[in-house]
Order: structure tokens, then C-alpha cells, then sequence
């Protein structure tokens, strides 16, 4: 455990990407297993752990900490492992720090009840880095700027492989990853996920940039729709059919319909989860409501019926087509889909254009057609893994903006636990009320960040425990995607993606946005 929270307490501190990978690199290298792969999966997010951590802490802490001093240290450090690490006992039992294999096997066989003590005895023989790395563990969120796909890509630079390469056998192997680590040091077999329905890396676009344009020619490259679902990727076999986001997580208890359409074919298939009515794209919020779930009841099903468009295939069966080109992968798809015909899918046509001009008036109407955008891809390029430059770009459609009302602030985590960088912004219902329609966490400098959080201190009205309630008198001009129906905000409605523009400090309070200026927006 002392390496791992040696570790967490270094990326805590490190801001540079490569100097994340090289922690990381040393980390995997240096440390046995199983500890590096019970590691790896807290980083990415597949340690086989689900716990009551946060009420287990607050029911071990009572005997030694005040409640009262405990909820007002939590508020102001901003993060409970960070908070219980620091208040917990330093009583350092006379047993030896655990490994991760250790904890993990601790834990693991502890029943419910037997947990809070467990848990109370390894943080007995831990000293405060130990402690936080430990709850961090078991928590499973380490919230230490590691991505799943650096972690991977650590993984990878370590043993000298392409990160690729990596993710081809992820799915195969699991947490410690005993199998995966023998064939990175030429100890054992490359993994084989063999006949099983496995995701493979999925290919990016870049967002087209003014200078991009200059490298095109029109006969060069292929036009689709940038539809406004997910990506996913469905994964068939015989008797086993997938369906993942493009982060590799499998979503398919969420989609059972999906499953069932799929189940007659063999392939991977590369697409978009919309919800569909009436052949018409739903808005993204619809399909929201089946996300995130284990399993989907019969109304949810028949309420908000999900369908793939598909626009690229990976596997046509069993064959491996990722190294043609783009439009031979077209034909083979499009012959794919005509031998299976699976209900619920249909392929993303391609959009017909002679010249950029012509393909950007079509981009100027995506918006009022209820499209995300276009997708320009080279007819030549390859399926890759990851985001290689110069083959698929993203031209999205151009923000909206809206004058809004800040109207409350919450303390971040992390670097951010000490500043209120959270806001809950707002605009009027009437000329007296206002309504929140969103919150936003990013789109500000390091220096603007200060001057926002010193006039939320000077401002505020009122306090909720950790939220602070501000007089009605900044306006933050917002950029957002869209505008969705909400059940969750008093206003009724919900801004998509949005993240601060501008602060507008010369602005007054009450010239921001009516919420009737906000309906308007919502598409029919």
C-alpha cells in the first residue's frame, strides 16, 4: 500500500502530462503483482469493489471525532478521504502497512457487518498517506488526473508496446491482470479474447480547425451527419452480442432490445445510440433516460425505443477490415447490413456535396434540423485506433450563448476544494424570481477563479451546508449545445454542455436572459 499511496500523493501534485506517465511508468515497472494490477484497476475504474465507504466512515469516526467537527472539517477540506485520513488516530498498530492485494482480499471477503471493522483495523496500520490512498482505493474515485486511457498508455510505454495494443486485449483480461503483465514481459502468451464479443479501440475525430482546410480537397473526403446520440460499438458472436460506449464500458443491460436485434449477426459494427420515433431523431434527453442503468424496465422500452445507425464495421464477421480504406469499409458495411437487415439499425447515409461551400451551407442548417453536425473523413484513411491526426475531423455546430444569472456557488475538489468554482446559474421567470437552468465547472483562467470566489464570499445571502446562495448580481455569459426539457430544475429546463464564456462584470443582473427567451430555444 506505502508505494500506491507514494503514488497518489505525487500525481496529486503533478500537473504535467508526461510527468503523470512517468510516475505511472516507474509505478508499473517497480511494484509485483498483484499489486500493480489491483492499482490499475482503481485507475481505470474496474476494481471489483462497491461499498457503503461513506457511511461506514462516518459510523468508525463517531467514537473519535465530534459529528459537528467532522461535517465542518468535510466542508472545508472539500474530500472525505482527505478529511478521515488526517482526523483518523494515528495509532499505527504494530501489523505491517497491507499491500492492495492484501486490502482487496480483506474487504473482499468481509460480510457487511464485518466491514466497518476491517475496515477500522487497516486504517489502524497506516500512517495519513496510506490512509488517504486506501480510501481512495476503496472509494473508487482517486480523483488524481488519470484518465483510463493514460493509464493504459503508462501500461503501455513501460514494456515498450503502443497503447493500442493494449486496449486490443483489455477486454480479455481482468483486474490483476496477472495474464496481461506475463505477456508484457515476455513471461506468457498475448491475451485472446478468442470467440467472446469483445470491444476493440475506437477511432476519433478532431475538431476542424480554420488551417485544416487548406490540406482538403472536397474529392478527397466523405460527409456524414454527427448525430446527436452516443458512440457505441456493438460487438457480435454467436450467442454472445455487446453493445459498449466508446470508453469501452458495456452498456448492453441498459439496451436489451438493441441485444435482441443483433442477436442473428456476427461482426463489430462502429455507430451512434439514438432514441427514434417515426423514423425522426429524438432529442438527446430521451435517450438520457435509459443511460447509466442496469436493466430497463417493459414502459422505459416502449417510451423511449433505442436504434444504432451505423457508419463504420470493424469486423465483417470474423474478418479484421480495419486496414482498408474508408470507402471500401463502406461498401462491405453496407453489404453487412443488407445480409442481416437487424431490426432497430439502420446506416448513416452519406451527404452528397460537389464543393466545401455547398457542404457548408448543409452545416449551417444542422442546428434547425436538429443535427449535432457533420463528419468529414478521408475516403482513404484506415480504421485506427485513438485520435490520429489528418483522417476524421468534427465539424460541430456553433455554440448558442445565453446572459445568465449566478446564483449559487459550491466548493470543487481536489486542487479546487479550497474555492468555489461550482455555479449554479439562473435566468428570470418573472422579473423578481429567478430559475436555475444548469451548473457549470469550467471555461475560466486560474485568475479569474480567485476574483469569482472573492466576490461569492463577499456576496453571499445565505448558506446550505456546503452551497453558498449569492446576492443576484453577476451575469456569466454561457456557452451551451442545446437547450432540453428537465424535471430537475425549477425552470423546466436544462442548458446541454454548458461551461462559462465570459464574465460579464459590466453586465447588470437584470439584463440576463427571460426564461421565456430560454423555451424558445428547445427544438419542436
Amino acid at each position: 500500500m506505502q508505494p500506491f499511496a507514494e503514488l497518489l500523493d505525487r500525481l496529486v501534485y503533478t500537473t504535467a502530462r508526461n510527468a503523470k506517465l512517468k510516475l505511472l511508468e516507474d509505478y508499473f515497472r517497480e511494484v509485483p503483482d498483484p499489486d500493480r494490477g489491483w492499482a490499475l484497476a482503481a485507475l481505470t475504474d474496474g476494481l471489483p469493489l462497491r461499498l457503503p465507504i461513506r457511511k461506514t466512515l462516518a459510523t468508525i469516526l463517531e467514537p473519535h471525532v465530534d459529528p459537528l467537527l467532522y461535517r465542518l472539517s468535510r466542508d472545508y477540506v472539500g474530500d472525505t478521504a482527505e478529511t478521515v485520513s488526517l482526523l483518523w488516530p494515528d495509532v499505527r498498530a504494530n501489523a505491517p502497512p497491507p499491500s492492495i492485494g492484501d486490502v482487496v482480499a480483506e474487504v473482499s471477503s468481509a460480510s457487511s457487518r464485518e466491514f466497518p471493522r476491517v475496515l477500522e483495523r487497516l486504517l489502524d496500520r497506516l500512517d495519513v498517506k496510506g490512509r488517504f490512498a486506501l480510501l481512495k482505493l476503496l472509494s473508487g474515485a482517486l480523483r488524481v488526473g488519470v484518465s483510463a486511457r493514460l493509464a493504459k498508455t503508462a501500461i503501455a510505454q513501460s514494456f515498450g508496446r503502443a497503447v493500442e495494443e493494449i486496449e486490443e486485449v483489455w477486454h480479455a483480461v481482468t483486474p490483476p491482470y496477472g495474464d496481461m503483465f506475463a505477456w508484457l514481459e515476455g513471461r506468457g502468451e498475448r491475451p485472446d479474447p478468442g470467440r467472446k464479443a469483445t470491444f476493440r479501440p475506437v477511432m476519433l475525430a478532431h475538431p476542424i480547425e480554420e488551417g485544416d482546410w487548406q490540406g482538403l480537397a472536397p474529392a478527397d473526403i466523405a460527409a456524414e451527419w454527427k448525430w446527436d446520440g452516443i458512440r457505441v460499438q456493438l460487438s457480435a458472436r454467436p450467442g454472445d452480442v455487446r453493445l459498449f460506449s466508446r470508453a469501452g464500458d458495456d452498456i448492453s443491460g441498459a439496451f436489451p432490445d438493441i441485444v435482441q436485434a443483433f442477436a442473428h449477426t456476427e461482426g463489430v459494427l462502429d455507430g451512434e445510440l439514438l432514441v427514434l420515433r417515426d423514423r425522426a431523431v429524438a432529442p438527446f434527453n430521451d435517450l438520457q433516460q435509459r443511460l447509466n442503468r442496469k436493466s430497463v424496465t417493459g414502459k422505459m422500452l416502449q417510451d423511449y425505443p433505442a436504434h444504432i445507425r451505423l457508419y463504420d464495421i470493424l469486423f465483417d464477421a470474423q474478418e479484421d477490415v480495419r486496414e482498408l480504406s474508408f470507402l471500401e469499409r463502406r461498401v462491405r458495411l453496407e453489404a453487412w447490413y443488407e445480409r442481416f437487415l437487424p431490426s432497430l439499425a439502420d446506416v448513416s447515409a452519406l451527404v452528397p456535396f460537389a464543393a466545401f461551400s455547398e457542404l457548408e451551407e448543409k452545416w449551417r442548417q444542422a442546428r434547425e434540423n436538429g443535427i449535432e453536425g457533420l463528419m468529414l473523413k478521408r475516403k482513404d484513411s484506415p480504421y485506427l485506433a485513438g485520435r490520429p491526426k489528418g483522417h476524421w475531423y468534427k465539424w460541430k455546430r456553433a455554440a448558442l450563448t445565453l446572459d445568465c444569472v449566478l446564483m449559487y456557488a459550491q466548493r470543487g475538489s481536489g486542487k479546487r476544494s479550497s474555492y468555489y468554482s461550482d455555479y449554479t446559474f439562473g435566468v428570470w421567470k418573472t422579473p423578481d424570481e429567478l430559475v436555475p437552468v444548469g451548473k457549470a465547472y469550467s471555461g475560466f483562467t486560474d485568475e479569474e477563479l480567485l476574483r469569482l470566489d472573492r466576490w461569492i464570499r463577499t456576496n453571499t445571502v445565505e448558506r446550505f451546508g456546503p452551497v453558498r446562495q449569492v446576492a443576484p448580481g453577476l451575469v456569466l455569459e454561457i456557452a451551451f449545445d442545446a437547450v432540453q426539457p428537465s424535471s430537475r430544475h425549477k425552470s423546466g429546463v436544462a442548458l446541454r454542455f454548458p461551461r462559462v464564456h465570459r464574465i460579464r462584470w459590466d453586465k447588470p443582473a437584470r439584463e440576463a436572459e427571460t426564461l421565456a427567451a430560454v423555451q424558445a430555444l428547445i427544438p419542436s
